[in-house]
């Protein structure tokens, strides 16, 4: 999970023991089933805290059998017996903004004991998420059954969600109110925190997400470095990358149709259907980028950038590559001025296609002769000498960006390093002030973990030459210019590649163009 998020699951098992031991103990990340070791034992989860709410002396097992036999409620098979909800940091939080596994842990006990007062709960951090990125999380598990009076939250809506012996609803007011409180906390605590209201960009269910989990792990196991890649990110792509060149939305449906998808449109919303399904599949299940509002709005903005750009004209032509940006700047018609590949005549797609085909081609051969003249160039040997002076210029911009890169992760995870390292004073300081020999090992065994942390903090000082800790405040300080000068690296470079890419299709076509009359003539010369 990329940013702090909330999350909700509810189960009707019966065995509210099962909660625990998940939280416990390892599960494999695809079957959700025990591991264990080579003696049959559960393995212990590493670095997690549990804690129990509202169980008195009992377990949270107990608890929550005894409240349902003394209410008569979830006998039902069908019932809903607890709630899961999820609390997920981002990855970079333990080493900006200091979370821990503990300060996890207290964050979930006081929004449990705020929006899940009068439920028996299970509180529990854990130090690392299913992909090991290191995103700390907290797990809140609720008994469905209320147990006590509580006060009337903004979200509940009847009488009975305040009552003693009636259930938890987790209603769609209910969700945007615990996610308006998240995000609160986080702001409040420091962390990185993105809109949880206003939808996401692109939307993976859960679903989603493990299938590319296990299709990724499938991928590795077969020793094939490649990502992979859902049905849902190859249509996002595909959806994308219409909308690049489309600025109305008969063009987008032609260019999604190119690419072997069908949009429709109903009462407002979209839905795309690709050609190895039955079934379309609804803009709201991609995300927010991909309903018919947002399509909308990027129409609508290259609508106001050609009108900007059709008041500028030309003002010099003097170097090749200036002509390349000035006639970048000068279009009026996105649309009419727009060049495309030609794209290979297969009649296996159908007559259709292959008269479409055959049409498209000649308009952008037509298309890049005519630019060829309007930059100037007297032959493709000018345009190749200015296209190999944008090749040299992107690539030099991504040796810079690649150079940044590489300095900004060594500053993180020197960053990191410092802070771990910091973290250990206190052992540090405890262990110098010991005179025997017999304490220091005996102290050094009983905190062998962080002794571990130090010294491998100390090790990575030394292989890299660093007499001196910087303090975490100048790191962060230089970790903020580096970032921003790659956001500034990054805009460039697409500069480049843009400069780079319309003369590469101009030659493209052109040489295509040249080589199927060539073709043309040699067939005629043979039939006489």
């Amino acid at each position: 999970m990329p940013l702090a998020t909330f999350k909700h699951l509810s189960s009707k098992n019966a065995d509210y023991g099962s909660a625990e031991k998940y939280l416990l103990f390892e599960h494999d990340e695809f079957t959700n089933k025990p591991i264990f070791d080579e003696n049959g034992r559960l393995i212990p989860r590493e670095n997690c805290r549990f804690t129990t709410l509202n169980c008195g002396d009992d377990d949270f097992a107990i608890a929550c059998m005894k409240s349902n036999l003394q209410y008569g409620k979830n006998r039902s098979r069908n019932d809903v017996k607890s709630h899961h909800y999820i609390i997920s940091f981002d990855p970079r939080d333990s080493a900006e903004n200091g979370l821990t596994v503990d300060r996890a842990q207290a964050l979930g006990e006081q929004f449990c004991r705020e929006h899940f007062a009068g439920h028996q709960a299970i509180v529990c951090a854990h130090a690392d998420g299913h992909n090991r990125s290191g995103n700390i999380h907290c797990h809140i598990v609720i008994n469905s059954l209320r147990i006590a009076d509580v006060p009337l939250l903004p979200y509940m809506d009847r009488p009975a969600d305040t009552h003693a012996g009636c259930k938890h609803r987790c209603t769609e007011a209910a969700m945007n109110y615990f996610r308006a409180e998240v995000m609160e906390m986080c702001q409040h605590e420091g962390l990185y925190q993105i809109d949880l209201l206003n939808g996401s960009k692109e939307r993976v269910t859960e679903g989603e997400y493990w299938v590319k989990r296990r299709g990724q792990a499938e991928l590795s196991a077969g020793g094939k470095p490649t990502k992979f890649e859902t049905d849902k990110e190859k249509l996002r792509q595909i959806i994308r990358k219409a909308l690049e060149t489309a600025t109305n939305y008969d063009e987008f449906a032609e260019q999604l149709l190119r690419g072997g998808v069908t949009v429709k449109q109903s009462r407002g919303r979209l839905s795309y259907l690709t050609s190895d399904r039955t079934k379309p599949i609804t803009a709201r299940r991609l995300g927010d980028d991909f309903n018919l509002p947002s399509i909308n709005a990027v129409f609508e903005q290259k609508s106001r950038q050609l009108a900007q750009n059709g008041e500028q004209s030309i003002s010099s032509r003097a170097g090749i590559l200036e002509r390349l940006q000035a006639a970048k700047n000068a279009k009026i018609d996105t649309y009419h001025d727009s060049i495309s590949q030609m794209v290979d005549v297969t009649p296996e797609k159908g007559a259709g296609f292959e008269h479409w085909a055959k049409v498209f081609n000649l308009k952008q051969s037509a298309k890049s002769v005519a630019e060829l003249e309007k930059y100037g160039f007297q032959s493709l040997e000018d345009l190749q000498t200015a296209l190999k002076m944008a090749k040299t210029e992107e690539s030099e911009c991504r040796e810079k960006l690649k150079s940044v890169e590489s300095e900004l992760r060594g500053k993180k995870e020197l960053q990191k390093r410092v802070l771990a390292y910091a973290n250990t004073k206190t052992i540090r300081d405890e262990y110098r002030a010991l005179k025997s020999d017999i304490a220091k090992a005996k102290f050094r065994e009983k905190h062998e973990s962080e002794f571990i942390i130090m010294e491998s903090a100390r090790k990575y000082f030394k292989e890299h030459g660093i007499t001196k800790i910087p303090s975490y405040k100048s790191l962060q300080s230089e970790i903020e210019r580096l970032t921003s000068q790659e956001n500034e690296l990054y805009a460039e470079l697409k500069e480049k590649r843009s400069d780079v890419k319309r003369p590469q299709i101009i030659a493209n076509n052109i040489n295509r163009t040249l080589h199927e009359e060539s073709n043309k003539s040699k067939d005629k010369n043979q039939e006489i």
